[in-house]
């Protein structure tokens, strides 16, 4: 990869000069490595955001602050704007909802759970949805919204 030949220069001990003796460099060259490294890195960057898969809806902005990462995986919970109820990626009718929010509490550690609602979607069905997820063992509920909306004062 790298490897080179040095001359001997003369060290301690009796100065006799040879012509054409050589050892091996013991240097490693990491200019290749540093390359494929960086090379890689973008990569990742730019693949990294194509990664992230979820469902489109309009979430209500708000002035609130981002909760703080766990070390398991959260559970989300998503609405659309046409009622459809979705636990992370998987369409899930009414009437199931309960049943399996009790066989996933019972598998976890923690009781978090965030609800992604459509901000066009009507208060009650919102509020339907969180009894159920208290009744089904989640009594942390973390309701997810988009930041930089408005404030109470009225300012953005």
């Amino acid at each position: 990869m790298g490897a080179g030949v040095m001359k001997k220069g003369g060290g301690g001990g009796r100065r006799v000069r040879r012509r054409g003796t050589s050892a091996a460099m013991s240097e490693i060259n990491v200019t290749p490595f540093v390359d494929v490294m960086l090379v890689l890195l973008i990569i990742f960057m730019v693949a990294a955001p194509m990664l992230t898969v979820g469902v489109p809806i309009k979430l209500p902005d708000t002035a609130a602050t981002a909760l703080p990462n766990e070390d398991e995986e959260p559970l989300a919970i998503t609405i659309t704007a046409d009622g459809l109820l979705l636990i992370q990626n998987t369409e899930v009718s009414d009437e199931e909802l309960l049943p399996k929010l009790k066989a996933i509490a019972a598998e976890r550690t923690s009781d978090k759970i965030f609800l992604r609602a459509d901000g066009a979607l009507a208060y009650e069905r919102v509020a339907q949805v969180m009894g159920a997820l208290n009744a089904g063992g989640f009594n942390n509920i973390g309701l997810v919204t988009d930041a930089g909306g408005p404030t109470m004062g009225g300012g953005n």
